[in-house]
């Protein structure tokens, strides 16, 4: 049955965003998550472009939820996980269903967390969890923002717990996590987060949402430079290592990001 909308919705989008060590701690969370478990999982994990992942397959065979590499326009379903196939981002799109696209790459990567976590937040808001695990640098720092932002939760791995800490000390020196807990622990959160209703959208400013429509458009169609985004934050005398065009500086309370007018996208 797919994902429905109403007033009354649970938890029940969660997103996961994971890089090196990311596999190892996926499956350690996968094989003690219930058959019954009641919301769609979306995961991003870094992989190289040209690979060939079996990583869906993996997690099917360690737990009891079925996991794939989804097809774009894919109605989402409850109690599946959804895998960013190589080279493509993975999105939520309206009208419940996955979104797998080619937009412009996210800190040199794509599938991009941020991508994943922004396309949950302004479409899912509240019933949106997010989670950043184990890896390098800081994908999904900006992303988990923006879950915060429209109301979802926010849950880091404990950097101790990580077999690379960067991407959670990252997303908890930015963000007011809701919870930090280790692998063996995020199960059970989260079968007791998905009973939970969630909570009505928070107040948010029109300019703060205008904008996040624009990057998870940009993410679906590589159309930056007719979206305005150059418009949306400060222009930068510094140009885009990928395509050598113009960078705007885009903030998100202490977070500072650029952007050029083909979509790439950059942290500080």
């Amino acid at each position: 049955m797919p994902l429905k909308n109403n007033k009354n919705a649970k938890r029940d989008i969660v997103v996961i965003g994971a890089s090196a060590g990311g596999i190892t701690a996926l499956l350690e969370l996968v094989k003690t998550l219930p058959e019954d478990f009641p919301a769609a999982i979306f995961i991003v994990q870094h992989i190289a472009p040209h690979s060939e992942s079996i990583l869906p397959e993996l997690l099917s065979s360690r737990g009891a939820l079925k996991a794939v590499h989804p097809k774009d326009g894919e109605l989402i379903k409850p109690g599946k996980i959804y895998v960013a196939p190589p080279d493509h981002h993975l999105l939520v799109g309206d009208g419940g269903k996955v979104l797998v696209t080619k937009g412009p790459k996210e800190n040199r990567f794509r599938p991009s967390v941020d991508a994943l976590f922004r396309s949950a937040a302004y479409i899912y808001g509240p019933r949106v969890i997010g989670i950043v695990l184990t890896g390098y640098l800081d994908d999904g720092t900006s992303g988990l923002w923006s879950i915060k932002r429209l109301g979802g939760l926010a849950i880091i791995q404990k950097p101790e717990d990580a077999l690379y800490p960067d991407m959670p000390t990252n997303a908890l020196e930015h963000i007011k996590e809701d919870y930090s807990v280790s692998i063996s622990e995020l199960s059970a959160l989260l079968v007791k987060l998905t009973a939970e209703s969630a909570p009505k959208k928070p107040k948010v400013p029109q300019k703060v949402l205008d904008r996040l429509e624009v990057e998870v458009i940009i993410a679906r169609r590589d159309n930056a430079f007719q979206m305005g985004i150059i418009n949306m934050g400060k222009l930068t005398p510094f140009t885009c290592p990928d395509c050598h065009g113009a960078l705007t500086q885009l903030k998100e309370s202490d977070i500072i990001r650029f952007r050029c007018h083909t979509g790439h996208s950059y942290t500080i």
